[in-house]
């Protein structure tokens, strides 16, 4: 397996030293170099050329957001960031995402080694993790015409992780305000995912919500299923409802891709299309054969080994081109 390098970037001499020892602990990731600021950070990426950074926001200078989106405006990388525990940094851990970083994890209250351990695990298997995923730029597409689009009755079902947030972003940004009615199951902790909604709202021309049990699916409107105790699922369409299940996390995962997509194609067969966006996880793949074999239609973004590997196995219908995967997607919702 081959060794993933990284970068950590932090202003804080002891969270450089604690992050790089502990992540020397991990099998196959290697600590190439600390830097304390992005000036330092800027040439230790041009010389050591990391797999993934990890960086913090809170840093003097410039903040941490602002490198990150001068990285991905001029070099896109994998980045990991580190925020504060507070409602502050739940707010920039989801601009964070929104710019393109990989995952967020909450920074240690206290520098101590016993306080890293708590996350280490986590944090080690997202970095192998970030190697095979595609640096996110910051160029966006141009939101849909309303008056262009014409709804053909389909419902859309979307499988993400913490990953394919600016995917996300960017997709729902294409949207236009009557868009297909549209429910999302994303692997994202529950300290994200009120800012997730709230940021997608007011960035995006459709209503995005948090679903709750017995709200009715409408067209210009983005459902995110909530982190907690149930699965999100419609009932009957067209006409249908939002229905939270509190059964048993599916895979480990609870809400589960596979099960939204099941029920969607229960409720809508052939009225079905379903965008796996976290072609990683063991999460979906499931809910994209149910939803195939009672004639919806599978899609992944068509680049990279991910798509390969569910297209090979599938899980999907066919691959779109991920350059121009907004405008492609909502070309099968139109008449």
């Amino acid at each position: 397996m081959a060794v993933t390098k990284v970068l950590v970037v932090d202003d804080s001499l002891t969270m450089r030293a604690l992050i790089s020892g502990a992540l020397e602990r991990v099998p196959q990731v290697e600590v190439v170099g600390s830097a304390s600021g992005a000036a330092e950070a800027r040439e230790l990426t041009a010389q050591l050329n990391p797999d993934v950074i990890t960086l913090d926001v809170e840093m003097p200078g410039m903040s941490g957001l602002e490198y990150l989106a001068e990285v991905m405006d001029k070099r896109p990388m994998r980045v990991i960031m580190f925020s504060t525990r507070t409602e502050a940094g739940a707010e920039d851990s989801v601009e964070a995402l929104r710019l393109g970083a990989v995952d967020c994890f909450p920074k240690p209250r206290v520098a101590t080694p016993a306080e890293l351990n708590k996350i280490i695990a986590k944090l080690g298997k997202c970095i192998k993790t970030a190697r095979h995923v595609a640096p996110k730029s910051t160029a966006v597409v141009a939101p849909v015409d309303q008056a262009q689009f014409d709804w053909n009755g389909r419902l859309l079902a979307v499988g993400a992780d913490t990953s394919n947030t600016k995917a996300l972003f960017d997709l729902f940004g294409s949207f236009p305000v009557n868009c297909p009615p549209t429910l999302v199951v994303q692997h994202l902790s529950a300290a994200l995912a009120e800012g997730m909604v709230g940021k997608l709202d007011e960035k995006v021309g459709p209503r995005v919500v948090l679903a709750q049990d017995g709200m009715a699916v409408e067209q210009g409107t983005i459902y995110f299923a909530s982190p907690g105790d149930a699965h999100m699922v419609v009932d009957g369409w067209p006409s249908g409802t939002i229905r939270l299940l509190p059964r048993d996390a599916v895979v480990g995962e609870r809400p589960s891709i596979s099960v939204l997509l099941a029920s969607v194609a229960k409720a809508a067969e052939g009225e079905s299309l379903g965008l796996l966006l976290a072609s990683g996880s063991q999460d979906g793949s499931a809910g994209m054969k149910a939803l195939m074999a009672a004639g919806g239609y599978g899609i992944t973004p068509g680049s990279g080994t991910s798509s390969d590997f569910v297209l090979a196995h599938g899980l999907v219908t066919q691959p779109l081109p991920a350059a121009d995967l907004p405008r492609s997607l909502l070309k099968l919702f139109c008449k």
